[in-house]
């Protein structure tokens, strides 16, 4: 009786805790439902406003959907491998700068690593890799081997990045992983800003602090690239008269216009073009030629964000800065977005180690009175004077346009910078329509095979087929409170591994039942015969457990997404069996039988 005492408590425990575990999935969907049930969105706001913190607990806690039920996106993400080898070169001449874009061409139409179609292209025109790469007293092949393991860390360290960026976003489990030597594959479940999450992964997030010239210099530097001739079309022109309000007349367009008819003074000093001319001024920036004439270790860059004149209209200021940084992004370990003191315009402040503190010290004391851009992935995101020296490793980001966008630039600054950028090949996106559906179908098989196998069991074993089912149904809510509570996703093939523990949990009482019927059969009493019973079905029961186990872990352990999904709830499934089906059939049986409430009928 003590016993029985100890698994009845267990058994109680383990069902309160499965419910607590479901209770916000259900809290979820009733304040969704609730939410969706307003009339005017006045309403649902006031609502949504008043239960926030609520709403908010019950989503974070709930049961996640995967990819297929939920909707979300899939991208196949690719490091630009040659960027990491163009950094690691220190000789960069014209030549160079022709090996690489041959070998960016080949690599086009070839699956073979960067480093070897590097190594290929210089071999053919007879030219040593260390004429660039590392020391002139390496071989080929040691540089080849060094460029390579440079390269492996660098799809490693972006995968992480691109982890660390998104377990900050908030997407449940989150499906990454490299494929090949340069494309990581991500799934993201439920996610509904597509555009946003978009800019948060291409995001190489280069920070840093970069002196800038003064006007004149500036000035003096669009003047020498003023008469070089145009090439090609601004990528705004063709969008440009759908883009102009109603009844006014579009901007002229940039491309085939002198530099000094879409680049002007302000009042205050500041130089700047007009927003339509932005795509176009850039591209005239980045050309060989022009940077060509530019004073040495400096480069013009465009704003991140424009500004607006009085009358309304839009301009991108324009800076001349030191292509050397004084400070780069790593040495930043906080960053916060908030609001300013002043302008209570969004912001980001930053905090810097001990290493950074006095080299920004240093920076600050020794430029009092001169601009210092904070550049990130080539735009300039604010250009502050320094008023004073600066000992406590304080910066601040401004000119961000929203709170959301500040909070974005914060997770890719907390996450580190991309070892080289990254661009998008692919992209699906999975509508919440299809997800639906898919959950409906899912669900369908779950009660359809939940019905056929307790209408079996009941008819095949009469009361002892009762006891069968209400094990099976803690079963399935054991699995779906893990699954909620360790905050994993079910997805369609989860929903598969859920069906597959019915049976299997089915499958243990069959035997114990069948060993019961026997001993039955032999003339024992019944109490007897459920002891011999559950005691010779065990080891049965045990290994085929132990091995489904086993070969679920395998699963998740070298299967990817859809299997791994499957393999996870099988694992848990069988677990739960497990335990249904030895302690929880055998405390009611035993509990029934000392109340007289069974006999040998009731075995079918």
């Amino acid at each position: 009786m003590k016993n029985n005492r100890f698994k009845l408590i267990l058994i109680a425990v383990v069902a309160l805790v499965s419910v607590w575990s479901i209770w916000p999935t259900y809290r979820d969907q009733e304040l969704s439902r609730k939410l969706s049930s307003f009339h005017t969105s006045e309403d649902s706001l006031k609502f949504a406003i008043d239960h926030r913190a609520e709403i908010e607990q019950a989503r974070d806690k709930s049961l996640k959907l995967g990819l297929d039920l939920r909707g979300g996106m899939h991208l196949v993400m690719e490091v630009d491998l040659f960027d990491l080898i163009e950094q690691k070169a220190w000789n960069k001449d014209a030549r160079f700068q022709q090996i690489m874009a041959s070998v960016r061409s080949s690599a086009a139409t070839s699956g073979d690593s960067p480093v070897e179609l590097l190594a290929a292209e210089f071999r053919k025109q007879n030219i040593p890799l260390s004429r660039y790469f590392y020391d002139i007293r390496n071989s080929d092949r040691e540089i080849v081997d060094k460029l390579n393991k440079e390269s492996q860390d660098a799809l490693v360290r972006a995968k992480e990045i691109i982890r660390n960026r998104i377990d900050q976003y908030g997407v449940a489990e989150p499906l990454i992983q490299t494929q090949g030597a340069r494309r990581i594959i991500i799934e993201l479940s439920g996610v509904t800003d597509e555009t946003r999450v978009r800019k948060l992964l291409k995001g190489t997030a280069k920070l840093e602090f970069r002196l800038v010239k003064e006007r004149e210099s500036m000035l003096r530097a669009i003047d020498a690239i003023n008469a070089i001739p145009a090439q090609g079309q601004a990528p705004a022109d063709s969008a440009m008269a759908a883009a102009a309000p109603a009844g006014q007349a579009p901007a002229a367009p940039a491309s085939g216009r002198k530099l000094s008819e879409l680049i002007g003074v302000m009042p205050n000093g500041v130089v700047f073009t007009p927003e339509y001319a932005r795509d176009y001024v850039a591209s005239v920036f980045k050309r060989e030629d022009a940077q060509a004439r530019l004073p040495q270790d400096t480069e013009l860059l465009l704003a991140a964000k424009p500004e607006k004149t009085e009358k309304g209209e839009k301009y991108y200021p324009i800076y001349l800065v030191k292509k050397s940084p004084e400070l780069t992004g790593g040495v930043i370990t906080e960053a916060k977005a908030t609001f300013g003191t002043q302008t209570v315009q969004p912001e980001v402040s930053m905090s810097m180690n001990d290493e950074g503190t006095s080299k920004w010290a240093r920076i600050t004391g020794a430029n009092i009175g001169k601009q210092v851009a904070i550049v990130l992935d080539g735009a300039v995101y604010s250009a502050p004077v320094v008023q004073s020296r600066i000992p406590n490793g304080n910066s601040v980001i401004n000119g961000i346009g929203s709170l959301e966008e500040a909070k974005d630039l914060e997770i890719i600054l907390k996450a580190g910078a991309l070892p080289a950028p990254v661009r998008i090949l692919e992209e699906r996106t999975v509508g919440p329509s299809l997800g639906s559906d898919y959950i409906h179908a899912g669900l369908m098989s779950m009660i359809w095979g939940f019905a056929a196998v307790a209408v079996f069991m009941i008819v095949y074993y009469n009361k002892a087929g009762i006891a069968a089912d209400i094990a099976l149904v803690l079963n399935i809510l054991v699995v779906i409170s893990v699954l909620a509570g360790f905050k994993a996703s079910l997805s369609l093939p989860g929903i598969a591994g859920i069906v597959l523990t019915m049976g299997m949990a089915v499958d243990a009482n069959v035997l114990i039942y069948e060993r019961i019927r026997e001993e039955l059969a032999e003339g024992k009493l019944l109490k007897s015969a459920v002891d011999t019973g559950y005691s010779r079905a065990f080891s049965s029961i045990l290994d085929s457990h132990v091995t489904t186990l086993a070969a679920a872990f395998l699963l998740s352990q070298f299967g990817v997404g859809p299997v791994q999904g499957f393999a996870v709830t099988l694992m848990i499934g069988t677990g739960a069996s497990l335990f249904t089906a030895i302690v929880v059939t055998r405390v009611i049986f035993e509990m029934l039988v000392g109340r007289g409430f069974m006999d040998e009928k009731s075995f079918g």
